[in-house]
């Protein structure tokens, strides 16, 4: 049977909780109701007293989870929606990120962010916020692409002992299915080849990675060979991985969901620039969203965010130099 990037999530949660007893999940819902999007679902039933139902305040959900986790607990927070961590900015930036280095004290505390737009969600519920939080030192944040991904990288993620916020892509609960889930979990940190070519370059994570693999099969048609690389974290960054697939194509397009200004397809054009500029045949270019609120109806909600045509369009445009 199937399994949808939402399973994933669901049952890298159960197996961790089966693992170790420090952990449990806290979040506004999350027992009988499974949550905004059933990623909890049954679990309660299954760990009575370990997914815990928390007050509507987003701040206090994670200044709770924090306090468990520096007292040795590991806790899972879900936030219902990744534009509401916001509300717990000083919890998660100046508490959770900077604790070890304050008192040499871990804080494992994974965060789970239901990230990114779908249609009709609007500016309130469709931020891709990694940018901000990979701007803090002492927080890793995924941003996981596939079935296998979300299930290894959230094992992972519960496993270590630094705070990590995990991007989960809303557009992609349902939408992705895998044959099975993978039988051991990835190191964070290490990005990947989705596709090989060696015409261009385009970095991509989490949903952006299908858009750009569908602009590359498109652009195979015309002879193009477009290689894909999936970052699958946004901090730390795979600069290798991205550095020896520029030096194969020559050419690098970073596309990315969230809004352009100080955004993460900048960081990894800095880096590409700052080391491997000599590896480069044109300038790198990125894709983002538009810098404007994201709109509520359909049709302007594909035009806000890089489709794989605009992918396509912005890589022959990349060629072109």
């Amino acid at each position: 049977m199937p399994v949808t990037y939402l399973d994933a999530i669901r049952e890298a949660q159960a197996k961790a909780l089966a693992e170790d007893d420090r952990v449990f999940i806290y979040g506004q819902d999350v027992a009988e109701f499974g949550g905004a999007f059933k990623a909890t679902k049954g679990l309660a039933d299954r760990f009575p007293g370990r997914v815990v139902n928390s007050p509507i305040s987003e701040d206090a959900i994670v200044g709770a989870a924090i306090g468990a986790a520096i007292e040795g607990m590991r806790p899972i927070v879900e936030m219902q929606f990744a534009d509401f961590s916001s509300l717990a900015f000083n919890q998660i930036v100046n508490q959770s990120a900077t604790h070890f280095w304050r008192t040499g004290v871990p804080c494992p505390i994974t965060i789970r962010l239901p990230s990114g737009g779908t249609e009709g969600s609007g500016p309130f519920h469709s931020q891709s916020v990694e940018s901000i939080y990979a701007h803090y030192p002492g927080l890793i944040v995924l941003t996981p692409a596939t079935v296998e991904d979300a299930y290894s990288m959230l094992l992972e993620a519960i496993r270590i002992d630094d705070p990590v916020i995990f991007c989960e892509h809303k557009f992609l609960y349902y939408h992705l299915k895998a044959d099975a889930l993978p039988a051991v979990s990835l190191p964070v940190g290490k990005a990947r080849i989705a596709r090989f070519g060696r015409h261009a370059t385009i970095v991509a994570y989490s949903a952006m990675v299908h858009e750009a693999l569908r602009a590359a099969r498109e652009m195979a048609e015309e002879g193009w060979e477009i290689e894909v690389v999936d970052l699958r974290s946004a901090k730390p960054i795979d600069t290798d991985t991205i550095l020896a697939s520029v030096a194969r194509t020559g050419r690098l397009l970073c596309v990315g969901e969230s809004f352009p200004w100080g955004g993460l397809t900048a960081e990894v054009i800095s880096r590409v620039v700052g080391e491997g500029f000599h590896l480069l045949d044109a300038p790198p270019k990125r894709l983002n969203s538009k810098d404007t609120p994201i709109p509520y109806h359909p049709n302007l909600w594909r035009v806000h965010r890089p489709t794989w045509q605009a992918i396509a369009a912005a890589t022959r445009n990349l060629l072109r130099l």
